[in-house]
């Protein structure tokens, strides 16, 4: 029992966790977007682009650690 309450714990920490990394990233594009309208005529800033890029590399850890944990589980490794 206490290890299924530690891989709930796990669990919501990774939900908790993706979904604010994938927030970070909305909003990074939303920026990018912002800036790269027609009207203003210019490029994005080095700055937001670099913010844009570090924020999809986290998401992209994001995603391989839920992969792991389902392999984890589909393999009966957990539970």
């Amino acid at each position: 029992m206490d290890k299924r309450k530690s891989w709930r714990e796990q669990e919501q920490q990774l939900v908790e966790r993706w979904n604010a990394a994938t927030e970070r990233y909305r909003a990074a594009q939303a920026e990018v977007a912002r800036q790269s309208l027609p009207q203003g005529g210019s490029a994005p800033t080095e700055e937001c682009v670099r913010t844009e890029e570090a924020a999809r590399i986290e998401l992209e850890a994001m995603r391989k650690q839920v992969a792991r944990m389902k392999v984890e589980f589909s393999t009966g490794k957990r539970y």
